[in-house]
């Protein structure tokens, strides 16, 4: 292997280790508990290493919350996609459902503490809403837009029901990550935000 290949898979190594060290620890016991020397010595790398890749702690931080949100964004496709192939539902059917799904994973333990508790209380929510724009209001928006096409739903502009839609979820989530009990959060949110979007259905708000 070229000495340049080998570099280059060094510094991609040594950045992946900080990422999974520092997500454990994020995970476990929460950003503020956490110390650079900490992530460093779980990691096996130096903190030189870890300045040369994360200007600090948050940048850091902020890499690792990316991370997660995509993996769980890239499970949450594949997951639809594959109900999709096997089921004869329609694309509202398919949405609703997905919603459903991702309220499930607000309960999971990285996601929750590291995107939905630690994230906006970091980051500040502008980082929230970054993530829901690249991760989940494309792939809203073309499901409504498919769902009113197909009749479906009434056919109301696509942009600003797929915006309101996406701020009800997201409250939906971060209600869910900081109640004080998550699964009652979850079960009782689920269905009142199905109830809201049955509401869409043609002939419904006549």
């Amino acid at each position: 292997m070229p000495a340049d290949s080998r570099r280059a898979e060094h510094v991609a190594d040594t950045r992946d280790a900080l990422l999974e060290a520092a997500r454990a620890l994020f995970a476990e016991r929460g950003y503020t508990a956490v110390g650079t020397a900490e992530i460093v010595t779980r990691a096996r790398v130096t903190r030189g290493a870890l300045y040369h890749h994360f200007r600090d702690k948050a940048d850091l931080f902020r890499a690792v919350m990316r991370t997660v949100a995509a993996e769980l964004a890239g499970r949450l496709v594949e997951e639809q996609t594959a109900r999709a192939e096997e089921s004869t539902a329609g694309v509202w059917d398919q949405l609703r459902n997905g919603i459903q799904t991702y309220l499930g994973a607000c309960l999971d333990g990285d996601f929750q503490r590291i995107v939905l508790v630690d994230g906006p209380a970091v980051l500040g929510h502008a980082a929230w809403d970054a993530l829901v724009e690249e991760h989940g209001l494309g792939l809203l928006r073309d499901w409504l837009r498919q769902a009113v096409d197909e009749g479906q739903i009434d056919a109301l502009p696509v942009d600003p029901l797929a915006r309101l839609l996406a701020a009800l979820i997201a409250e939906a989530s971060l209600y869910i990550a900081r109640s004080t009990d998550p699964a009652t959060a979850r079960e009782e949110t689920g269905r009142t935000l199905d109830r809201v979007l049955l509401g869409l259905r043609p002939g419904v708000g006549e």
